[in-house]
């Protein structure tokens, strides 16, 4: 019977040292795998399920894959660890992936560390493996779609092009929200006693606390307000951020979507709207002005007037995308900034000029905004908007 129980123990202690190696190669290959993913993942490979890897792929693909690329990669990578077929090693061929810098250090550093790195990631196969179509378009779209994330938007003039990075920046919104929601229930599950509560259930059992009670925290979902600027030299980057705003408003239990050029306009209802052929129509009506000149203090005058006290609570987060040409007066600017920071938690400022080479924020609007901005990006590309996650998720 020791003996029995004594390899199941050696069992299990091998199988963690395997799915921690395994763990440390997807790392390798650009995977984003958090002690939380780890966690859940052990306790996967604690069940009758890991009997064999073919029973607990679907379960880590779930946990490990959180972009388009990693589901792409997953498989081939998966079949090389586990059942050593298709490649004599998985290894990460280009540099370490850059780390998206903090929301108050990205004032400071700019663009440096997003959006820089034009190398793709690869997975080395072994010789005289078998290459079958589905696997080779399987790869190469994945290698399209890593391009496109990298790609400046202004950039971008194959219709089909634009096309797959409307349909990536919708997705991205989404898979935002799921990873958020996931970090926002881990953090919950804390080891916090609540003494009062537990005092009290141990009545019924002479005083013992056999029942212990945790404090739960309350969920106050992050709400994301979004203004986009759709002035005449914004408009090369406003078509993709719509996209993306769509997906916010489609994923994000609470969000808010105005566009702003001369005038402020709310457009989430616009934007939710299920029948296509309305959503044009609507979108049509309040069109009028795009593309021309650009008044953001007077429309952020507007938005702190008659939407600030409806859509701002303690926990939202004003994301103002905007490259901070402003024909106003630049004091009216900075004191909109100041009204609008007392109403909300963090303003993230993301300028696409920030990921063009040597750009400075020399405009007078800008200047005059950024002593209220917790966080200044890039939003040039798809992978600057990504970078953008880690730093809603500690709101």
């Amino acid at each position: 019977m020791n003996a029995l129980r004594k390899s199941e123990i050696d069992l299990g202690e091998m199988m963690r040292a395997k799915l921690s190696s395994f763990v440390s190669t997807l790392r390798d290959n650009g995977f984003v795998i958090g002690l939380a993913e780890l966690r859940d993942a052990l306790g996967v490979m604690s069940s009758a399920s890991a009997a064999r890897p073919s029973r607990f792929r679907p379960a880590l693909r779930a946990l490990f894959c959180s972009r388009h690329s990693d589901w792409q990669k997953f498989d081939e990578i998966f079949d090389a660890f586990w059942a050593g077929r298709g490649m004599k090693s998985a290894t990460r061929m280009s540099g370490a992936p850059q780390k998206a810098p903090d929301g108050l250090q990205a004032v400071a550093s700019g663009n440096r560390g997003l959006g820089d790195n034009q190398n793709a990631d690869h997975v080395q196969r072994g010789e005289g493996s078998e290459e079958t179509e589905v696997g080779q378009s399987k790869r190469e779209g994945a290698s399209r779609a890593e391009i496109l994330t990298r790609t400046d938007f202004r950039h971008l003039t194959d219709p089909d092009d634009l096309a797959a990075a409307h349909d990536l920046a919708a997705r991205l919104a989404r898979s935002m929200r799921a990873r958020l929601t996931r970090r926002m229930r881990a953090r919950r599950t804390g080891q916090r006693l609540d003494l009062r509560r537990t005092i009290h259930k141990s009545i019924g059992h002479g005083g013992t606390p056999i029942e212990l009670v945790h404090r739960r925290r309350k969920d106050k979902p992050l709400r994301l307000v979004v203004l986009l600027d759709t002035s005449g030299s914004m408009s090369l980057y406003s078509a993709v951020f719509l996209r993306f705003i769509h997906g916010v408003l489609d994923a994000f239990r609470e969000s808010e979507a105005f566009i702003f050029h001369t005038r402020l306009i709310h457009v989430s209802p616009a934007l939710r709207e299920r029948d296509p052929q309305r959503a044009v129509e609507r979108m049509s009506l309040m069109a009028e002005g795009v593309g021309g000149g650009t008044r953001i203090g007077e429309s952020l005058g507007t938005f702190n007037r008659w939407h600030a006290k409806r859509c701002l609570h303690s926990r939202s987060c004003v994301m103002i995308v905007s490259d901070g040409y402003d024909t106003g007066p630049a004091e009216q600017l900075g004191s909109e900034m100041r009204a609008l920071s007392r109403r909300c938690k963090r303003i993230a400022w993301l300028n696409p000029m920030i990921g063009w080479q040597d750009y400075a924020p020399e405009a007078a609007g800008m200047k005059a905004a950024l002593p209220y901005v917790d966080l200044f990006a890039p939003a040039h590309n798809l992978e600057s908007l990504e970078a953008i996650e880690p730093y809603l998720a500690r709101i």
